[in-house]
């Protein structure tokens, strides 16, 4: 783990890079509560580092610590790298090109949805992606890094003020001219610099009052983004978003595997209200309408067919009519569409009726012609007012 290689190494601390790191972080934070007080911005990050490179130049500051060293300067060469290409080298690169693709996947998708969410403002995960896509291929073409949705340079443009596409034109702006003509000053930053401005911006990512009220509302997940937090500190970028990737479909998974169900029954106003399962409440003598509120797929079957089967068997007065109410219901896999045929049996073996309503549009494309065979032509419904008005209309059933 890379902070317990660090703690091993501890006495290697260079004193020089330390001071240095420790009077950015002083400046910057200084500067930021100074602005607050006069309710001006100050620029505590450029002034530092600008006076970290005057300091390096003047006090030679490279013999003592690591500096930046010299950086190309002009425009990119645009055009296919010289690479020999060969199936070898392909499946060298193939894994990290896989993980890069992982992260920057997962990183920019989640800055735009953090930073949309704190200004209250729409955006599109697939406008992203295809212009970071076509960054990197402008990348790829000029030899620069790897583009991503950075949520440190995020901060760092969003911390002076950056809210529009203006700030990123300006930003341009200037580092044309530096790349063009101020290189040379650049070779004398002392890394620690560079260090002490990425932790101060990742510190200021760390949002504990977030993570309280999600353990407020959502335990689940609290536990999800700690694990994951805690991976990244102490092992690495791409493992943590890997195994929250993973974690995040394992808690998925676990709750369309037991969804809480509910049976209707008409309200003194005639509106359906849902009640707990348990209840076996029926919406009319012999009519009893269950909502079953997750995607019909293996992992839930069983739990359809166990609490079906037990409100069949329990249902007082008898039933003479079950209603599967799918408006919940998104998808229905092979094993699900196994399951019903099952229950129809079942229920017809008991002279009870299944009919289902509210099937969803998108599902009544795929799954309409196995729907009709499972339950007949004739017991597919658009609404559950309709299945009350038929039942009442074929038992001359009336409201409890």
């Amino acid at each position: 783990m890379k902070i317990w290689n660090d703690l091993q190494q501890i006495e290697q601390i260079n004193s020089y890079a330390l001071a240095v790191a420790l009077s950015v972080l002083i400046i910057i934070v200084g500067s930021e509560k100074v602005s607050e007080k006069i309710e001006k911005k100050i620029p505590g990050a450029l002034i530092a580092v600008i006076g970290a490179i005057v300091l390096s130049w003047a006090l030679d500051l490279g013999a003592y610590m690591h500096v930046l060293g010299a950086v190309l300067g002009g425009l990119p060469h645009i055009g296919l790298p010289e690479v020999q290409w060969s199936w070898q080298l392909i499946g060298k690169l193939a894994p990290t090109a896989f993980a890069m693709f992982v992260v920057i996947l997962a990183q920019s998708a989640a800055t735009s949805r953090a930073y949309a969410a704190r200004y209250n403002e729409g955006f599109s995960e697939n406008t992203d992606l295809v212009g970071l896509g076509l960054a990197n291929i402008g990348a790829g073409l000029s030899g620069t890094f790897v583009v991503n949705g950075s949520p440190t340079k995020t901060q760092m443009v969003d911390s002076a003020g950056g809210r529009t596409q203006l700030s990123l034109i300006v930003t341009a702006v200037i580092v044309l001219p530096v790349l063009l003509f101020f290189t040379g000053p650049l070779a004398y930053m002392p890394e620690s610099v560079l260090s002490a401005v990425v932790f101060l911006i990742g510190v200021g990512l760390i949002d504990l009052k977030g993570m309280r009220s999600i353990f407020k509302q959502r335990r689940s997940e609290f536990w999800v983004a700690l694990i994951t937090a805690l991976m990244v500190v102490f092992v690495g970028v791409e493992q943590g978003i890997k195994l929250a990737i993973v974690l995040s479909l394992i808690d998925h998974t676990r709750r369309g595997y037991r969804p809480k169900n509910v049976v209707l029954v008409p309200g003194h106003s005639g509106v359906l209200h849902a009640k707990p399962v348990a209840t076996n409440a029926e919406a009319l003598p012999g009519l009893l309408i269950y909502r079953f509120t997750h995607s019909m797929y293996y992992a839930n079957t069983q739990q359809l067919s166990e609490e079906i089967t037990r409100l069949v068997n329990s249902a007082q007065p008898p039933l003479r009519w079950f209603c599967i109410d799918a408006s919940a219901v998104d998808d229905i896999d092979y094993s699900a569409g196994k399951t019903l045929r099952a229950i129809h049996g079942l229920l017809k073996e008991k002279g009870i009726r299944l009919v289902i309503a509210q099937v969803l549009d998108d599902v009544k494309e795929e799954r309409r012609h196995a729907l009709r065979k499972v339950f007949g032509k004739k017991a597919c419904y658009d609404t559950l007012e309709d299945v009350l008005n038929a039942y009442r209309r074929h038992t001359g059933a009336e409201e409890k």
